[in-house]
């Protein structure tokens, strides 16, 4: 079977709250699957990565073998096709993950123009309104190894060089004058 797919992903805050969702259709235009997948906290690249790897989990979940895909992440295009470095750990890791999902598939991808992805956009952006995943005929069971949300630091670096919070030292308080009626703590004995 063959289908037409359109992925999109967006975080509100960069890394903040997100989501991640696609349409798929049938090459008629039929829609046989439609998902938002709200992502607590994630970056817009991690967003656009989980969307592809959602649509291909849902895609084989139809039994599809040919796949018509369609996002207006130039970066996830191009680093899917192999034109442009994966630098960001992360990133690498998601898309060792997308391609084994791939592998059984017969994959065509392009970008397009953000006005030619207005579903997934549209569905993306209700799914972080809601704070919930939404759709229609969503993925049954996402897999354990699954790189949904955006993992947990590892370490407490930055630039490669080890940072440790900064402790702060009180401020010495100020003494108070006797220069004229003093105001009354409102507040004490609470």
């Amino acid at each position: 079977m063959q289908v037409k797919i359109n992925i999109d992903g967006g975080s509100r805050g960069n890394p903040g709250p997100g989501a991640s969702a696609y349409v798929i259709c049938d090459l008629n235009g039929k829609i046989l699957s439609q998902e938002g997948h709200f992502m607590p906290h994630c970056t817009n690249n991690q967003a656009e990565y989980t969307a592809l790897k959602l649509a291909l989990i849902k895609s084989a979940e139809l039994g599809a073998k040919e796949l018509f895909i369609e996002s207006d992440s130039l970066l996830l295009v191009k680093q899917y096709l192999g034109e442009y470095k994966i630098k960001h750990p992360d990133l690498a890791a998601r898309m060792q993950v997308i391609r084994r999902l791939a592998a059984p598939f017969t994959i065509h991808i392009k970008h397009v123009l953000r006005h030619l992805n207005k579903a997934p956009d549209a569905l993306a952006n209700k799914a972080m309104d809601a704070k919930q995943s939404l759709g229609f005929n969503p993925i049954k069971h996402l897999p354990d190894d699954d790189e949904i949300a955006a993992p947990a630091q590892k370490d407490n670096s930055v630039n490669g060089v080890e940072v440790t919070p900064v402790k702060r030292e009180a401020a010495p308080a100020k003494k108070a004058t006797k220069k004229g009626p003093q105001q009354p703590d409102l507040f004490s004995g609470f």
